[in-house]
């Protein structure tokens, strides 16, 4: 059953009702994500937010904006474009995904390096949780920290402890000019050394991407080190002069770089369509390891370069489980964060989840102590 209400009472008793019943239940927005993650599995009812769409307070001078959940991402950010002002977590499967799906997963992309995750923009929420409770978590104001703690257990918990019904976000004003600069190295050592230089120099890009041979990005099978610049005229032409010293550069403008970061972005949804059995691993490293990551890797793999997140694609689940477990003996912190929903049960999705564990679980329990909220969705472990 698929259920899909429109206003914020309606679906704190559709959550209520299902709970009482020890009825289980599957949240989510529009669904694009159900590759990502744990198990969606069967539940006896499906709650959907993708019907609270309203935009319910927007103030551009003050940069802070107030919607519901079920807003789509694509319209949400073509209403602050009008204005010239940006949420940029640049999420995977944004042309599908609603602003609440995006928050829930804790989707982000390229320009996390210089404006953060969603933790960083969210500045108040409204969820509703199974016991009825429509609670609010922070305010529209940038500085306004009171409660905002709740607020952030939202951010990544896959639907598995309330429902988002709004989220309030600090907004970023649009810079003024925008260039991509694409630097080719042949191997793996000259395009860490340039990613050094880069990092050491007092350049602050938006985003520092760094895509391997086999990902073939830009249709081009060589090591890409894609440097996202912003900032005045003045600023992004230095940025274009002293990049040019750092290797082969080629540089993107307008409409090019604007579809170059729409490729970044859909990556992910792109390889997973194009393999029905892909799997997706995420491994969080320091930036001196990332080079001893991706250097022996065969398949293709995407990495936050100043950051240390590498995406690694594989054809199967059974090659990322491998990986997974060579990654996670060598201490590092990784998940397979897409696979087919059919393998998920048999695979170790999270093996490692850390030391907040078992507060995360409690917390669990505080929530949804009949655990019929999206069970499983966090990992297989929640």
């Amino acid at each position: 059953m698929l259920y899909t209400p429109e206003t914020h009472d309606d679906l704190a008793e559709a959550l209520n009702r299902a709970a009482r019943h020890l009825r289980t239940i599957c949240l989510e927005g529009h669904g694009s994500k159900r590759l990502m993650a744990g198990p969606v599995g069967c539940a006896d009812e499906t709650i959907s937010t993708a019907g609270l769409r309203r935009v319910l307070e927007y103030e551009p001078r003050d940069l802070t904006i107030s919607v519901e959940a079920g807003l789509p991402w694509r319209e949400f950010t073509a209403l602050l474009r009008q204005n010239r002002q940006m949420v940029p977590l640049d999420p995977p499967f944004a042309g599908q995904s609603t602003v609440g799906g995006v928050v829930a997963c804790n989707s982000n992309g390229p320009r996390r390096r210089l404006y953060g995750t969603a933790r960083d923009m969210v500045i108040g929420m409204r969820f509703i949780t199974l016991a009825r409770k429509i609670v609010q978590s922070g305010g529209m104001v940038v500085k306004n920290v009171a409660g905002l703690d709740m607020a952030k257990l939202m951010i990544g918990s896959f639907g598995t402890l309330a429902a988002i019904a709004v989220v309030n976000f600090k907004l970023q004003p649009m810079p003024e000019v925008e260039r991509t600069m694409l630097l080719s190295f042949a191997d793996s050592k000259t395009a860490f050394e340039a990613r050094a230089r880069l990092l050491a120099s007092v350049l602050q890009p938006a985003a520092i991407d760094l895509f391997n041979p086999p990902a073939a990005v830009h249709g081009s099978p060589v090591w890409i080190l894609a440097v996202r610049t912003a900032g005045n005229q003045t600023a992004v032409d230095r940025y274009q002069r002293e990049l040019a010293s750092f290797g082969d550069a080629q540089a993107l403008d307008g409409a090019a770089h604007e579809e170059f970061w729409r490729q970044v972005e859909d990556f992910t949804p792109r390889f997973l369509a194009a393999h029905a059995d892909g799997a997706v691993v995420r491994v969080s490293s320091t930036l001196t390891d990332l080079e001893k990551l991706m250097a022996p890797l065969a398949v293709p793999a995407m990495a936050r370069a100043g950051s240390g997140v590498c995406y690694v694609y594989f054809d199967g689940p059974g090659s990322a489980a491998r990986y997974l477990a060579v990654a996670a003996a060598q201490g590092m912190k990784a998940v397979i964060e897409f696979a087919p929903e059919a393998r998920k049960s048999e695979l170790e999705l999270w093996p490692a989840p850390g030391a907040d564990f078992e507060t995360m679980r409690r917390l669990k329990a505080l929530f949804d102590p009949s655990n019929v909220l999206n069970r499983g969705r966090l990992y297989h472990r929640l």
